[in-house]
């Protein structure tokens, strides 16, 4: 308990599982009513981008640059405005951008279905890449909150040292990354009940992760880690 004390709230697991549980929510929601993608990741973006320049279709190629664009946008300037955010000395920039995820995903539960998807695509595009490159690691381990390769990697590579040479520690990495591809398949599923349900308001689910995780950050910024502000997450 004690060495847990030493993370940032925005370092913690269970952080992490919230954010990993509203992205899980995000790849259902614009797969089942913006579009039929996910905007989560860009390889199947740069990989469409490919076919279709190799299919000599140069006007279908370059759309794929918009996505790939926010992405890199969204990379870009999370990588740009910590450190102006820091000198403020009021809230963490972590905080800043789950505010800032808040907003936008309750604007895109006004946008009607019947206005062109891209649109809420390139907003999920852009919030997703600054939610990936802001949170990195969860208490020391590297992890990425808005896809789930490297976790179910990293479930295959905890078991096999737990079985080779009996690492407990590889079996409990392995079990921290299979809940965190729990959160994001419970995401999904929620996700798709609501948008059944609701239609495009469905994404003010992730109002509710993001509340509680927003919460617990503000709360921490302007308390226990006022005098932490400047600190940089690990992996930073």
């Amino acid at each position: 308990m004690e060495e847990k004390k030493n993370y940032l709230v925005c370092e913690r697991r269970s952080v992490f599982a919230l954010l990993t549980l509203s992205a899980g929510m995000m790849g259902a929601y614009t797969f089942n009513l913006r579009g039929g993608v996910f905007c989560n990741a860009q390889t199947a973006n740069v990989v469409l981008m490919a076919i279709a320049f190799g299919s000599r279709n140069w006007l279908g190629g370059c759309y794929y640059l918009i996505p790939i664009g926010a992405y890199f946008a969204g990379a870009f300037l999370s990588e740009i405005l910590p450190s102006p955010m820091r000198r403020l000395g009021f809230l963490r920039w972590d905080t800043y951008l789950v505010a800032f995820e808040c907003l936008v995903l309750f604007a895109i539960g006004f946008v009607p279905l019947s206005w062109p998807h891209q649109l809420v695509q390139v907003l999920v595009n852009f919030i997703a890449s600054m939610q990936y490159n802001t949170f990195r690691q969860a208490e020391g381990i590297p992890m990425a909150t808005t896809f789930c390769t490297n976790q179910l990697r990293q479930v295959g590579i905890g078991f096999a040292k737990a079985v080779r040479k009996g690492d407990r520690e590889g079996f409990h990495r392995a079990l921290f990354f299979l809940g965190m591809l729990g959160c994001f398949f419970g995401g999904g599923v929620l996700s798709t009940l609501a948008c059944h349900l609701f239609s495009a308001p469905a994404i003010w689910l992730n109002l509710l992760p993001l509340g509680i995780v927003l919460a617990r950050l503000v709360h921490a910024d302007l308390n226990e880690e006022k005098d932490l502000l400047s600190q940089k997450p690990a992996g930073h």
